[in-house]
């Protein structure tokens, strides 16, 4: 039985949780037995019936944004189709940037054969630590030694895998991006930094205006316990 889900705003309108890594936010086009549904256990959590307004891909944990009125909903899908939304995003990535700041602008193609959509993100170094599990690790084009570093990421695209792919691009890949990262160097960090199979990718925080109070309102999410292990100054 799943645990009960961290509720971090709730008023008759909207409900904010800290989605856990590993939770899907709806059912899957092919459910496995097993699957955590977030939207599921919410409903049953409060009660009520729950309405999805965006979407974390599966092993993303954090700030998770949903409705609990039809109209409401309705509204709060067209803010973030015209971008109203402000997300933030943290990720821990090996290696260090050459820049304290930069912006990408690599297009995306979600699959073979589908259109190649614009896209931008902004990223910041928010801290960079010499790991000592990391101590021994070479310097590679596979793996930049025993240097983390704590990203910033800021979308203004909402498209397929969107930061993980323009960290990719930047050489940056997510520690525990088993799709990007490679599945050897993957298992071998994790079991370093004692982070297992989780990616360190999190919605940290989100801000929008209340659909109905106009209020401007940010939810963000607490440190997550992988990322601690990764920079002790966060504990």
């Amino acid at each position: 039985m799943s645990e009960e889900l961290a509720i971090l705003y709730q008023d008759e309108w909207l409900v904010v949780i800290d989605k856990p890594a590993g939770y899907l936010v709806h059912p899957a086009r092919e459910p496995q037995e097993g699957d955590l549904v977030a939207m599921k256990i919410l409903r049953d959590q409060i009660g009520k019936r729950v309405y999805t307004i965006h979407r974390l891909d599966r092993p993303t944990s954090g700030v998770l944004l949903l409705g609990l009125d039809k109209k409401v909903a309705h509204h709060l899908h067209k803010a973030l189709e015209y971008h109203d939304f402000e997300k933030k995003y943290w990720a821990v990535v090996q290696g260090v940037s050459e820049q304290n700041s930069w912006e990408c602008h690599v297009p995306i193609q979600k699959d073979e054969g589908a259109p190649v959509r614009e896209a931008h993100t902004s990223f910041k170094v928010l801290e960079s630590y010499q790991h000592p599990a990391l101590a021994d690790q070479p310097c590679s084009e596979e793996n930049q030694g025993n240097t983390l570093s704590l990203i910033e990421a800021v979308p203004h695209t909402g498209r397929f895998h969107q930061i993980r792919r323009h960290l990719l691009d930047t050489d940056l890949p997510i520690v525990g991006d088993y799709r990007y990262a490679g599945i050897e160097r993957c298992d071998q960090l994790g079991q370093l930094l004692g982070t297992g199979t989780r990616m360190l990718l999190q919605a940290k925080s989100l801000s929008i205006a209340h659909p109905v109070t106009g209020e401007s309102l940010t939810f963000t999410a607490p440190v997550g316990e992988n990322f601690k292990k990764c920079f002790p100054s966060l504990g």
